[in-house]
């Protein structure tokens, strides 16, 4: 199966002169989701985390609310591209069909071919407001992700997800040419490792979109941090949907835009029981 890195010879043109040589690319294919037998979604992805991706991506559609909904999935390698080729439950499947939906969307394309305002504005479910991090713990996270952003480093050319824990100090990370698909294979990686949302909080290093904030609420995470600026859009449905959002997080600190109670100046993450 093609990994997501590629390398090419190019022939650069720098001090007056060309040099040949090659480059490190990102490689991106056509991954087409089917459920029960019927195409929904064809997206441009990188090559890999393709279970992450299905599951996160039927869950933050709102085609499954978990994904015990998602009886089989299979990966297909296919001469055009990837089928994440899955069965849902019973009462899913008639659901399903009986909305009429079809995505087709270029890499960035996170609300194309939906088919009402009203599905556009979806209403997010209520998230939990009994956890808190401190500023150090944004801080801690912040500097650790470059060095997981290992596709990234190579092709400077990718979006990445993370999530990070301040109880153990860990990251999980997700990368992929598109910043929602990146942020929909950390979501499936979560949600197939029973790991919970509010252990900790995720980081994303694109501009904040009302997509991204549908997404993150949609699988129950309170916090979400992004190291470009967001939307006016996003700023409502993250208030609205009681997240907090922190943004334009930089090595010399961050903003909070939404909800700043969840951030403590003068202690690390802490869940109250209930």
């Amino acid at each position: 199966m093609t990994g997501p890195v590629r390398i090419v010879e190019r022939l650069a043109w720098r001090g007056g002169r060309f040099t040949p040589g090659e480059r490190a690319i990102a490689e991106e294919m056509a991954v087409a989701f089917t459920y029960n037998g019927t195409s929904y979604a064809v997206m441009m992805a990188s090559p890999q985390d393709f279970e992450d991706f299905a599951v996160g991506f039927t869950v933050t559609e709102g085609i499954v609310a978990s994904p015990d909904e998602i009886e089989s999935l299979e990966v297909l390698e296919l001469d055009g591209g990837i089928e994440l080729r899955m069965r849902l439950a019973d009462e899913r499947a008639e659901a399903f069909a009986a909305r009429r939906r079809y995505l087709a969307g270029p890499t960035g394309c996170g609300l194309c071919g939906i088919e009402s305002l009203t599905e556009a504005l979806r209403p997010l479910p209520p998230l939990a407001d009994h956890v808190a991090v401190a500023p150090r713990d944004i801080m801690r996270a912040l500097a650790a992700l470059p060095d997981l952003q290992v596709i990234n480093e190579q092709t400077r050319a990718v979006h990445g997800a993370a999530f990070y824990r301040p109880a153990d100090d860990s990251l999980i990370m997700r990368e992929d040419v598109g910043r929602h698909n990146a942020l929909d294979k950390l979501c499936g990686a979560l949600l197939r490792a029973d790991i919970s949302r509010q252990s900790g909080f995720a980081l994303v290093t694109s501009r904040l979109s009302i997509e991204m904030i549908q997404k993150a609420a949609t699988v129950g995470i309170p916090i979400l941090v992004a190291v470009s600026a967001p939307t006016a859009l996003a700023v409502r449905a993250a208030e609205t949907a009681g997240m907090t959002l922190v943004a334009v997080a930089r090595s010399d600190g961050f903003e909070v835009f939404t909800h700043p109670q969840r951030i403590k100046e003068e202690r690390s993450l802490h869940v109250v029981a209930g």
